[in-house]
């Protein structure tokens, strides 16, 4: 069993009766998730005035390649998103048609109500007071259900920025899902959460563990066992990271510290992280990606048009991979917690 996790977000460690598992005999499932939001420089602090969403209409782009494969995504949108016409009218129309779903997605600087300092720690919503951080979880899914016509069920906190107030928050505001977790991955450097230890698949979590948190497909990989993890932070200490280290450790297959997204990561390295993990016996994956890359020019991922073509390019080769060679199926986050919980009647 992984280490205990963040017992105030869960309610308590993950013990063996609140894992979601399924049975190795279990076809693989496949959850594609948007972090839909707003355009801004990366490279630069967080802007409260920066809100526009100007990519929004060409979303299109991606959900044409999800309409190829049957693939319903999960949009979890952000306050710009849905302030304004331009950034929810693509999306009303592929959610009235069906096919998609719409979570939530706090960017605190952008969202009301706007109380806090803007800052590198206020960015993750998690580190606000439990006041705040639900006021403007509140304010955003009353906006979501204006526009779409229900509350957003699912939640994905930005900069998988959850608190030690999130979980209590999720439960009051009657949100089903989570989907803020990222394994392997430690943010604790800007003040955010450190997923170190965190386990790769779902499991319930609550005061009536009636919550699914279903984490991002993240890990660091390899054939080093138990020993991968602590090798992999070793290499990253500056004296062993000058000397390109983790590279060396990636290229070798002992440790490499990957997430199942097209953003930042090679078709390969998606592949080689699927099969690791379906290997350890994990059947639940999540393939991520942000809302403004359909557009060149708004993330450090797609910067001019051949981007963008190898951007969606690898969708359809990891799609083929998955539901080929896997014979994966796919979900959304609400039907995975409805098959799931059918499991545990």
């Amino acid at each position: 069993m992984e280490a205990a996790v963040h017992e105030l977000h869960l309610f308590g460690s993950v013990h063996e009766t609140s894992r979601a598992r399924l049975p190795a005999t279990e076809k693989p499932i496949l959850l594609v998730v948007a972090d839909t939001e707003e355009e801004f420089d990366w490279s630069k602090p967080h802007d409260r005035n920066s809100t526009d969403v100007t990519a929004m209409p060409s979303i299109t782009r991606a959900q044409s390649v999800f309409d190829e494969f049957g693939i319903r995504p999960c949009y979890v949108v952000d306050f710009p998103v849905v302030a304004v016409e331009q950034g929810y009218a693509a999306l009303r129309d592929i959610q009235a048609d069906g096919r998609c779903e719409i979570g939530a997605h706090l960017h605190p600087w952008v969202s009301p109500p706007h109380e806090e300092q803007v800052c590198t720690r206020h960015s993750f919503p998690g580190n606000l007071p439990a006041e705040l951080e639900e006021s403007k979880l509140h304010t955003l899914n009353e906006r979501i259900t204006e526009i779409f016509g229900a509350p957003a069920k699912t939640y994905k906190a930005g900069r998988y920025g959850i608190g030690p107030s999130t979980g209590r928050i999720l439960e009051r505001l009657g949100f089903d899902v989570d989907l803020s977790v990222v394994p392997d991955f430690d943010y604790s450097g800007e003040e955010g959460p450190d997923f170190s230890g965190y386990p790769y698949g779902p499991y319930w979590f609550g005061v009536r563990r009636r919550m699914l948190c279903v984490p991002a497909t993240s890990a660091i990989a390899g054939f080093l066992g138990s020993l991968r993890r602590p090798v992999y932070r070793l290499a990253n200490r500056p004296p062993l990271r000058r000397m390109k280290m983790p590279g060396i450790l990636s290229r070798l297959g002992a440790a490499d510290r990957l997430h199942l997204s097209n953003e930042g990561y090679s078709v390969a390295e998606n592949i080689k992280l699927t099969r690791w993990l379906h290997a350890r016996g994990e059947r639940v994956f999540t393939y991520s990606f942000h809302s403004p890359s359909v557009v060149p020019g708004h993330t450090p991922y797609v910067r001019t048009d051949e981007d963008l073509q190898a951007f969606l390019d690898g969708f359809r080769r990891y799609f083929e991979f998955f539901f080929g060679e896997l014979g994966g199926v796919t979900m959304t986050p609400s039907e995975l917690r409805r098959h799931l919980a059918k499991g545990c009647a």
